[in-house]
């Protein structure tokens, strides 16, 4: 194992012990490096690493804390690694919302506020029934990021917000290659609505099922 991921490991160690807890500092750089039997430039490779992944926080002058640990601040790191994807991974990233989405989906069944509906209503409308491509997925994107938000489960909010940006261009190519892609995401879009308004999460599970299936058909068989 290298220095640094040893490093790493062991103030991992020290957070998932208890020893360290979301908003605490860390002790000075001398005194954890020499408490961890570790060199102090090791120690700084750690931190630096760690605060990259926003396990630690870095003050400029106040020191090093953990930070609050919450999994929407965790999981930013993968939006960042999403963005290196591959053409040839979309559909792995399709594969994995198509899991997801209509999980969190069903699961926002039970708590989606009517004036949650009402918005999302209002942003279809708006639309009308003719939107270009650009404006259908900017907001095919909120729609979904409303619904997701709504399941009240923040893990499963940023893992579909970082895994949506991948799948952005395939969604754009098969508007402007697939001829009835609009009106066929419109539609799926107010029968997912209308499953959340009636409350049948099996229903909205089914339509949101659907929903992302479709491009992904759609991309396996165009490449």
């Amino acid at each position: 194992m290298a220095v640094t991921d040893e490093a790493i490991e062991k103030i991992k160690g020290m957070i998932v012990s208890g020893a360290l807890r979301p908003g605490d500092r860390l002790p000075k750089e001398s005194e954890l490096a020499a408490e961890l039997g570790l060199s102090r430039n090791s120690l700084r490779e750690a931190v630096r690493a760690l605060s990259l992944i926003r396990i630690l926080d870095v003050r400029q002058g106040d020191g090093t804390y953990v930070t609050s640990l919450d999994p929407q601040l965790l999981l930013e790191a993968l939006s960042f690694v999403v963005d290196f994807h591959r053409d040839d991974t979309v559909l792995e990233f399709l594969a994995v919302r198509r899991i997801l989405e209509p999980a969190a989906t069903a699961q926002a069944c039970a708590r989606i506020s009517d004036a949650t509906l009402d918005a999302l209503a209002a942003q279809l409308d708006a639309l009308g029934p003719e939107p270009s491509v650009e404006e259908l997925v900017a907001c095919d994107l909120e729609f979904h990021r409303g619904i997701v938000q709504a399941s009240g489960n923040s893990v499963l909010c940023s893992l579909l917000d970082g895994l949506s940006g991948p799948t952005t261009r395939a969604r754009v190519w098969r508007g402007l290659t697939q001829e009835d892609a609009v009106s066929r995401t419109l539609h799926e879009h107010r029968a997912i609505l209308g499953a959340l308004r009636d409350r049948d999460a099996e229903a909205a599970r089914s339509w949101a099922t659907v929903h992302v299936a479709s491009v992904e058909q759609w991309l396996r068989s165009t490449l």
